[in-house]
């Protein structure tokens, strides 16, 4: 499913086996005739002795994206990685940032502030977050919470390069079934909070009441794909939403999860995060996610 519009797509490129990831992507999605790639390289002044390096790698790079018949561009920026990807996507007003990034573990907490986590927050744009070995964009798991954020992350993808058949699954998590609170702290220590325990019966129907509006919510997200020709299945979990969503794709090898998020209009630094940012911490696969429209 090759979109009409042609893209304009920065490709941020550290040298790293996930930015040669990025670079098999591209090589591999059936981007518009007429599309142009810019390559970004950004250094810092204890690299200054490397610039040389850097610059074979770059046209490396740009040899690998040239022979596909792409208009390519190279640039060599001295700064901080982070803002200078931001501040280059928001001047040449790209379509798409592609960047590699290692990604972590565990999903329990996070000290966010790594490069491809910054950008995400705050570009202007799309970003899709790759990760080593590129095995293809054949299998997506499209996230959705009901919200406008995740609305616009479905409709971006049906604009998205997408391979023939590509297998598309839309997942919506339920929260965890919280037990009755019996205790809480108080300034002083803890007191007793004496809560009315419901009954198994009331407790089923609050969950098969929740588990119809999820349904809802997948139908909706499934309907909106098929309006742009991509055809889904969908599936209802329950648990904490960013390990739901990352033991899923895990246990069914997708190749892609794509999320809204609501994002920044700011360069700041901040602790912890929301679904998004921990999906792109912690996912073992390429990560799209889909920002809201800015606000300044």
């Amino acid at each position: 499913m090759t979109p009409k519009k042609r893209l304009n797509i920065l490709l941020a490129d550290d040298g790293s086996q996930h930015a040669q990831s990025a670079v098999e992507l591209l090589q591999d999605v059936p981007l518009p005739p007429g599309s142009r790639i810019l390559i970004l390289r950004v250094f810092n002044s204890g690299q200054i002795p490397l610039i040389s390096d850097f610059e074979k790698s770059l046209e490396r790079t740009r040899s690998q994206l040239s022979d596909k018949g792409f208009r390519v561009e190279t640039d060599l920026q001295l700064g901080s990685a982070a803002e200078t990807i931001i501040e280059f996507a928001a001047r040449k007003k790209t379509d798409l940032i592609l960047l590699g990034a290692r990604g972590l573990r565990a999903t329990a907490g996070i000290l966010l502030g790594g490069v491809a986590q910054q950008v995400v927050e705050y570009a202007c744009c799309p970003v899709l977050v790759v990760r080593a070995p590129y095995r293809g964009l054949l299998h997506i798991l499209v996230v959705t919470d009901g919200s406008p954020y995740s609305q616009r992350a479905a409709r971006y993808l049906g604009k998205f390069p997408l391979a023939e058949n590509v297998d598309v699954r839309v997942l919506h998590v339920l929260p965890p079934i919280q037990p009755p609170l019996m205790m809480e702290p108080y300034y002083t220590g803890w007191r007793t909070v004496y809560a009315r325990i419901p009954t198994r019966e009331e407790e089923a129907a609050e969950e098969k009441r929740e588990a119809k509006v999820g349904r809802a919510l997948l139908q909706r997200a499934s309907s909106l794909l098929l309006r742009m020709d991509i055809r889904s299945t969908t599936e209802l979990a329950r648990g904490d939403a960013a390990t739901e969503i990352i033991d899923y794709a895990k246990s069914n090898q997708m190749d892609l999860i794509v999320a809204g998020s609501r994002g920044f209009s700011q360069f700041k630094s901040f602790w912890m995060g929301s679904v998004s940012r921990k999906l792109v911490h912690y996912s073992n696969c390429s990560v799209l996610i889909v920002k809201g429209p800015r606000k300044e």
